[in-house]
């Protein structure tokens, strides 16, 4: 019984590791459309590993936007947090509002 306890314990704990971005997520379609392009070109070079993070305030305003790709990278996690790295230093210069946020397909 005790080992059966232990197994299961041992399994959800598995399944919950790494389940979650530790970052805030956006979906790749609540990008305004100009984003969406720019992510769309960076695709192909892009690995399982690879990630973008995005900023943008309002839908319209391309010169309150920006996204940022960590494409040539060998841990998921680390492209996370050097993609909202660039992105936080671009938000920061553009002056955008809105957080940086990782985007997910």
């Amino acid at each position: 019984m005790i080992k059966k306890i232990c197994l299961l314990s041992l399994c959800l704990l598995a399944l919950g590791a790494g389940a979650t971005e530790p970052y805030p997520t956006v979906h790749m379609r609540a990008l305004p459309d100009f984003l969406k392009r720019v992510w769309l070109l960076n695709k192909p070079d892009m690995s399982d590993q690879s990630r973008c993070a995005a900023a943008f305030d309002g839908d319209g305003e391309s010169d309150k936007a920006t996204l940022q790709c960590s494409v040539h990278i060998r841990m998921a996690a680390e492209g996370a947090r050097r993609a909202m790295r660039y992105c936080e230093e671009k938000r920061a210069e553009l002056k955008i509002r809105d957080a940086c946020k990782v985007v997910v397909e």
